[in-house]
């Protein structure tokens, strides 16, 4: 049914929903979605939960992932992505927006807009995509300070704190800086790039009881690696963060390059996603349902 029936929303809170997803025994898949149709599609393939990806947004924006995204940007995928799909959404809040009053600020608003996660990261501005050189990280206390503000400004969110710190630091510093996040308040760790089935296991065993999750995003530094498989090794969620992105860009570059050359989009219809198909996605019909039977419920008796 259409977002707009108030009774058929869910009652408890998003943060409450991912909870529960979390205690159950299978690990929690997150594909990315980087707006509302691509939530959309993810719920109808059965997803429960998804991952709103600051490279994503940064790229839907025509812009790198170098933190130049603001709050507000954020807050508006994030709204579109809850409202329509309902699921519930962890968040890519890169450094959170400033020191610790603004990452209060920042938990306050993401929960507001329904968000059920942020993940906070350990970087300095300008930040990076956790894939590439030269990361510039902050002082672990600082980064439990920022943990320590979100904890204490949210209600049933959870908080994820992501560390880039093998790539500059090692394992053994970032198991450290993972372990000073959770006694800050985290509720879940990120370890961002390791490299090696191995090092997923190693930091797994050194951080037992704490949910951790695992990011398989393509082209980058760690290892393909199945949702079964980090299962196996211990790791509560996965998420393909710009999975989604990455296909339709992908689509959308062949589309404009042929429809370039031949001056028609003919040859690129087999392609695409038909009229009935799109209405079916969104929902046309429901919403018309709606709008008549509220038109009928007014007519005088």
């Amino acid at each position: 049914m259409p977002y707009l029936v108030g009774n058929d929303l869910e009652t408890s809170s998003a943060g409450v929903r991912l909870r529960q997803l979390l205690n159950k025994p299978a690990i929690v898949r997150m594909p990315g979605a980087h707006n509302g149709f691509a939530a959309l599609q993810a719920k109808q393939a059965g997803f429960q939960a998804l991952y709103l990806s600051g490279a994503a947004m940064s790229a839907s924006m025509g812009m790198p992932d170098l933190g130049i995204l603001t709050l507000e940007d954020v807050l508006f995928f994030t709204r579109q992505i809850v409202r329509a799909s309902d699921l519930p959404l962890l968040v890519d809040a890169d450094t959170g927006f400033g020191e610790a009053l603004n990452v209060m600020h920042t938990v306050r608003s993401l929960e507001d807009a329904g968000a059920a996660a942020i993940q906070i990261e350990d970087q300095l501005l300008p930040k990076k995509c956790g894939h590439l050189n030269d990361k510039k990280l902050a002082p672990a206390q600082d980064m439990a300070a920022k943990v320590a503000a979100a904890a204490r400004a949210r209600r049933s969110l959870l908080i994820l704190a992501r560390t880039d710190a093998v790539a500059e630091e090692g394992l053994a510093r970032a198991i450290d800086r993972a372990r000073l996040y959770v006694k800050a308040g985290a509720d879940a760790i990120f370890p961002e790039a390791l490299t090696s089935p191995a090092m997923f296991a190693e930091f797994s065993e050194a951080m037992k009881g704490v949910p951790l999750l695992a990011n398989m995003t393509e082209f980058g530094r760690s290892p393909p690696m199945t949702a079964e498989e980090l299962e196996t090794l211990g790791y509560r969620i996965v998420i393909w963060p710009v999975s989604s992105l990455r296909v339709a860009n992908h689509a959308q570059q062949k589309l404009y390059k042929d429809l370039a050359l031949a001056g028609t989009t003919e040859n690129m219809l087999s392609r695409m996603q038909t009229r009935a198909e799109l209405y079916e996605t969104i929902g046309l019909d429901a919403y018309e349902a709606l709008d008549t039977s509220i038109a009928k419920s007014q007519l005088p008796g």
